[in-house]
């Protein structure tokens, strides 16, 4: 299956309410308005495919451009295939998601995410605290360089108010999945959390709202679910 035969199946399921609804999240034409529901069917039926998904990717479209991501296979994107979907990623949605998690499940996710985060690029920088995010979830905690998380929770503390909407709405995120999957720094999160105090993000004419990090880190604490890592950071 190649990318012209994904485009001709995913079109006619486009529906111009969802279209309306991610069009508010910063997502632009073309875009079909495909629910991810959908695309996840055919997520099931070709699984990974790395060609595949840099065809789609390339493609400009943003439900392909988003489907590219469920599909890449992502132990096969190189430095260069990463900065090249960064650079295509015009929206929140793709650098936050697509690009973060297929970075995340990469050998180079830890390494671009943290000179992503020095970009002078707003999109480039949420690219990177979502991929540092999307790493915790995933890696276990004894693979983790737990002390430069220290430094990039100490970091977010000191200048999460100096940032653009997006990006603060990024750092909050992440202290929330540091604070949610690596049990030794759990405390420290809801610590620099009670820090910030409540982040408030612009983010556009939608329903996004900015959880208060302490919070929601013992609502996790609740259900039990401190350090339980996630399969893959993709949805």
């Amino acid at each position: 299956m190649n990318a012209q035969a994904i485009l001709d199946e995913i079109k006619p399921l486009g529906s111009e309410s969802y279209k309306r609804v991610i069009l508010k999240h910063g997502v632009a034409e073309p875009c079909y308005g495909v629910k991810i529901g959908d695309l996840q069917k055919i997520v099931k039926r070709v699984k990974k495919d790395y060609q595949l998904a840099l065809d789609l990717y390339e493609t400009g479209i943003y439900d392909a451009m988003y489907l590219a991501g469920l599909i890449a296979d992502d132990a096969k994107m190189t430095k260069k295939n990463l900065k090249d979907w960064l650079a295509k990623a015009y929206c929140r949605p793709l650098c936050g998601w697509t690009v973060a998690w297929v970075a995340a499940g990469s050998p180079h996710g830890w390494e671009l995410s943290l000179s992503w985060i020095d970009s002078k690029k707003e999109l480039t920088k949420v690219a990177g605290w979502a991929t540092l995010g999307s790493i915790v979830s995933v890696v276990a905690d004894e693979q983790l360089d737990l002390a430069e998380l220290e430094k990039l929770m100490e970091r977010v503390e000191s200048s999460i108010h100096e940032q653009p909407d997006a990006v603060r709405y990024q750092m909050n995120a992440f202290v929330i999945s540091v604070g949610s999957y690596v049990v030794s720094l759990t405390e420290m999160a809801i610590k620099v959390g009670k820090s910030i105090g409540p982040v408030t993000a612009d983010l556009g004419d939608n329903d996004c709202k900015t959880p208060y990090a302490p919070e929601y880190i013992e609502k996790v604490r609740q259900r039990g679910s401190i350090g339980k890592k996630r399969k893959t950071a993709k949805c």
